[in-house]
């Protein structure tokens, strides 16, 4: 993707910061667990947190933890929504802490938007020891049919790469981590899986896919064109035309431990 395509998207949430924190899911809990396991303690950095989302999850699971995100009107939804949760502005190429002050960094579909070259430094940076960098991501079970009806349906700005489970092995697998070097290695990097789901009508759906930074940056008749396709094909489904349904899902955690 060119930089300033990438630009445009990454910082395109903030216009839909309300919709985002109605509409995006959390993630399983069994895969925040599971992230977090190996790490010497439960000082934990939600980096690019978004409205919160994962932030929430933690805090459930009884971690200390910040959350750092550079957009500041998703930022004032996350602060809204958790005002006891410490809430810094900043980036993953610019961590406003300490050295070795957290124990984890996680990141909640947010890793594919950093620029490692640069965050990878930042995260080995502020990360103690020992402590666990993982990456996790809402996927779509397109095991079951009428999800991959859905993604087949849909158009690419709404559901891409790393968004159903074997394209996310795959994009996933070749992304670049922290690098090894004489200040901090890295061991190998694990992924799992872990079932999720997510309530939703056929309206909230097409709303949450909306969100989407592809969907954001289209122009307004496409995006409708779009998504009143989407809004066909859920109408049309049995599983998904009268009221509400579970969303199957996935989320999947990328999991390296610094040595």
């Amino acid at each position: 993707m060119k930089r300033d395509d990438h630009l445009l998207l990454s910082s395109s949430f903030g216009t839909a910061a309300g919709a985002y924190a109605e509409h995006r899911p959390d993630y399983a809990q069994a895969a925040v667990r599971w992230a977090i396991e190996p790490a010497p303690g439960l000082r934990v950095l939600d980096l690019g947190a978004g409205t919160g989302k994962l932030t929430a999850t933690l805090v459930a699971a009884g971690a200390e933890v910040t959350a750092v995100e550079p957009d500041p009107a998703m930022l004032a939804e996350l602060r809204r929504g958790l005002p006891a949760v410490r809430a810094l502005q900043g980036s993953a190429e610019a961590i406003p802490l300490p050295d070795a002050s957290v124990d984890v960094v996680l990141a909640g579909n947010a890793m594919h938007w950093f620029d490692m070259a640069v965050a990878g430094p930042e995260i080995a940076r502020v990360l103690a020891p020992g402590g666990v960098l993982a990456g996790l991501w809402n996927l779509l079970d397109d095991r079951v049919e009428w999800v991959a009806g859905l993604t087949r349906v849909s158009p690419v700005e709404a559901i891409g790469p790393r968004d159903t489970p074997a394209s996310w092995r795959a994009e996933t697998a070749g992304m670049h981590l922290p690098r090894t070097d004489a200040a901090a290695r890295f061991g190998s990097p694990e992924q799992a899986e872990f079932p999720h789901g997510q309530r939703r009508t056929a309206e909230s759906l097409v709303a949450t896919l909306a969100t989407r930074a592809g969907m954001l940056v289209m122009p307004e008749r496409e995006r409708e064109a779009a998504l009143g396709r989407v809004l066909a094909y859920l109408a049309g489904e049995p599983d998904t035309a009268h009221g509400e349904f579970t969303l199957p899902m996935l989320t999947g955690v990328l999991r390296v431990r610094r040595l």
